[in-house]
C-alpha cells in the first residue's frame, strides 16, 4: 500500500495531488552540467517548455532544481540558483502544473514557495542549510528529507557502512527529529534514501531490495533511481554496456513498478510517461492480489 503524501488536497494550490496511486514526479533540471541531460533545459524558457511536456505527459509534480548534486558537482552561488529556479517555478504555477523545488538552500525554498512550489524536495535533508526546517514550517508544504552525508564533491568518500539499511534509516530518523522540533508537522514529512548520495551501487541494491524497513517508519516515502548509476551497473552486469543515461529509461521504469509495488509514495524519474505506465501496472498489480 502507498501511504499518501499528506496534506495534498487538489483544490489547494500549494499542496501537490492524491491520486491513489505512487505519484510520478517529473525531474527538471535548469543546470549546464546534470549527468543525465547535459544542461538541454539550461535557458529558463527551454525549462519552462520542457516543464509544460512533463506536465502533458501525466507528471503529477514537476521538480525543478538549479544546482547539480551530480557525483563531484561544484556549488552555484545562491544568487545564480534562485534566478535559475524561481521564474521557472513561477511560470509553470502560473500555467497549472504543481511543482516541486529541488534545493538544500532555505533561501531559494522559501522564494519557490512564494512563487508556487508546493513541495520542497531537499537533497541534504536540512543538513546543507540549518533554516531549511524552519522555511518548510512557516511555508506548511510537503518536505522530502533524503539520506545524505557530505556535498557531491566528496560525497564518495562517505559510502562506508556496516548495514546500509539500519544505518539510513537511523540517519534520517534523526533528522526527522531534529525537522519536527523545528516545527515541522511529522504529516507533512516524506523520506528518500538518497540513491547514490553517499552510496556505491551495491549500497543502493541492497536499500532498493529492502524498502520494508522504509515502510516501518510509518512516513510516505520517495524512490529517485532515474538514470543513476545503480542502474547502468545492472545493465553492465548483464552484458549491456551501451547504456548512456538518457538510455536507461526502460530500465528505470522498471525500477519504478518495484518501488511501486513495494509501497513507494512517489518516484521521481526523467522519462514520465514510462514510469507513468509503469506505476499504472504496479496497481492494477496490487488490485488484483487484493481482488483474490
Amino acid at each position: 500500500m502507498q501511504r499518501s503524501i499528506t496534506g495534498c488536497s487538489p483544490p489547494l494550490p500549494h499542496t501537490p495531488p492524491q491520486p491513489g496511486r505512487c505519484l510520478v514526479m517529473g525531474i527538471l533540471n535548469v543546470t549546464p552540467d546534470s549527468f543525465s541531460d547535459g544542461g538541454r533545459y539550461a535557458s529558463t524558457r527551454r525549462a519552462i517548455g520542457h516543464g509544460m511536456r512533463m506536465a502533458r505527459a501525466g507528471a503529477d509534480l514537476v521538480d525543478v532544481g538549479g544546482e547539480s548534486t551530480r557525483p563531484g558537482a561544484r556549488p552555484v552561488p545562491l544568487r545564480e540558483e534562485l534566478a535559475r529556479v524561481v521564474p521557472v517555478v513561477r511560470e509553470l504555477t502560473l500555467a497549472g502544473v504543481r511543482v516541486s523545488v529541488d534545493t538544500m538552500h532555505a533561501e531559494v525554498a522559501r522564494a519557490a514557495a512564494e512563487a508556487g512550489a508546493c513541495m520542497v524536495n531537499d537533497v541534504s535533508g536540512g543538513l546543507a542549510d540549518p533554516c531549511m526546517a524552519a522555511a518548510v514550517r512557516d511555508a506548511d508544504i510537503p518536505y522530502v528529507i533524503t539520506h545524505w552525508r557530505a556535498p557531491s564533491r566528496e560525497m564518495d568518500r562517505h559510502a562506508v557502512y556496516d548495514d546500509v539499511v539500519s544505518e539510513v534509516i537511523a540517519e534520517l530518523t534523526a533528522r526527522v527529529e531534529a525537522a519536527v522540533a523545528a516545527g515541522v508537522r511529522p504529516s507533512r514529512i516524506i523520506l528518500d534514501p538518497g540513491l547514490g548520495f553517499a552510496k556505491t551501487s551495491r549500497h543502493d541494491w541492497q536499500l532498493l531490495s529492502n524498502l520494508g524497513a522504509l515502510r516501518a517508519t510509518g512516513l510516505p516515502f520517495l524512490i529517485g533511481a532515474s538514470r543513476k548509476r545503480l542502474i547502468h551497473a545492472a545493465l553492465q552486469a548483464h552484458g549491456t554496456h551501451d547504456t548512456e543515461a538518457d538510455g536507461r529509461d526502460a530500465a528505470t521504469a522498471a525500477v519504478s513498478a518495484l518501488a511501486a509495488s513495494e509501497g513507494a509514495s512517489c518516484v521521481r524519474v526523467h522519462d514520465v510517461r514510462s514510469s507513468l505506465h509503469a506505476v499504472y501496472m504496479a496497481s492494477a498489480w496490487a488490485t488484483a492480489n487484493g481482488a483474490r
